[in-house]
């Protein structure tokens, strides 16, 4: 790939946003298949010494009293209804359950998430030969063939190294009750899965983060790209150089509008000026109309002498209002003193003139 165009870049939050709009999101199968798994055991644990005994109540009370039941239509269908009754609301139980722990783990993985994106038709998926080469020969395939090949490993180790542990009670149940042989045959079952679930969970937290760097390194972006984003976000840079210098051209119409009006102006005496204007009873203190350095002071200046404001020249004072306050912004109490007497001295020789 040419210098400049490799992904390089991490993926910006616009970029994750609408990856995640269009439904690409960083998601583990596993995660789900594992804790459903688990969620399973946990439901049969709970559930499954009612459901069991809900059953043997049911097979005892149609065999141990079925000599004495006249085998009608009738009978049997209430036979058949309340078993399917018995095991359908055990069923139910479990596959809501299970339904729940999904949509849970899902939840959990990426968010509420609802888009109708990916279900939308793409006519470039109909091509069979692209999908073909996808199914056989696509990096995904090979990493799901190996995952699945792993799964398969740990379940035949764990159930193998598990059995060879009951060996030495094997031989014993020969002399065992059906009862006590189920038992030990469902303990076994049940401990065998859990194990089982245990390590599928320590699968599904690899896969996860491997989805999650996966789904990252898809993202990543140019150089370029994020220039590109950040020219449609932000704008044109040339553009926004161009109306900023409109707004600070507008804004300085307005202050130089706004010197005529001004009681005095302070100068540096070349290099600052600061318009001053102060409206007793308006005003808690005089204001800042307008302020500049070099041409812009010289500009002040120049209006100031046509309009007849009165300039002062007071270096340290021009340069310090100049620095502390902004426009149309009225003067800290730190001011005060000096300003006052600059404005007393103003309306002095304003008096003299009359």
């Amino acid at each position: 790939m040419a210098d400049g165009q490799e992904r390089t870049e991490q993926p910006t939050g616009k970029r994750l946003q609408d990856a995640r709009q269009k439904g690409n999101v960083a998601r583990s199968m596993e995660v789900n298949s594992a804790i459903g798994f688990l969620a399973g055991l946990g439901l049969i644990y709970v559930t499954g010494h009612m459901l069991f005994g809900k059953l043997f109540w049911f097979y005892h009370t149609v065999f141990s009293g079925g000599y004495m039941v006249e085998l009608t239509p009738n009978t049997i269908y209430q036979f058949v209804v309340n078993g399917l009754a018995i095991f359908g609301v055990g069923v139910a139980v479990f596959i809501f359950g299970i339904f729940l722990v999904g949509i849970a783990a899902s939840v959990a993985q990426v968010g509420f998430l609802f888009t109708l994106y990916p279900i939308q038709p793409k006519f470039d998926k109909l091509n069979p030969f692209k999908g073909l080469k996808k199914l056989v020969f696509s990096t995904r395939t090979l990493e799901e063939t190996i995952k699945n090949f792993i799964k398969l490993f740990v379940i035949v180790w764990i159930a193998y190294s598990s059995l060879m542990g009951y060996k030495d009670e094997f031989i014993p149940l020969q002399d065992k009750s059906i009862e006590q042989i189920a038992s030990f045959m469902i303990r076994g079952a049940f401990s065998i899965s859990l194990k089982i679930a245990v390590v599928f969970l320590f699968i599904a937290a690899a896969d996860y983060a491997y989805q999650r760097y996966e789904y990252i390194k898809n993202l990543k972006m140019t150089k370029q790209e994020v220039k590109d984003e950040s020219k449609q976000q932000e704008g044109n840079p040339q553009v926004k150089s161009k109306i900023r210098s409109m707004q600070i051209k507008m804004l300085m119409n307005r202050m130089m509008q706004a010197v005529p009006q001004a009681d005095v102006v302070i100068t540096n005496p070349t290099h600052y000026a600061v318009a001053l204007k102060y409206e007793a009873g308006k005003m808690m203190a005089p204001r800042v109309v307008a302020k500049g350095q070099n041409l812009i002071a010289l500009k002040i200046r120049q209006i100031a002498e046509e309009n007849d404001v009165p300039i002062v020249e007071d270096p340290p004072l021009a340069r310090a209002l100049y620095s502390s306050v902004d426009i149309n912004q009225e003067i800290p109490e730190t001011f005060f003193q000096a300003v006052a007497e600059v404005l007393a001295y103003v309306y002095k020789m304003k008096k003299r003139a009359v």
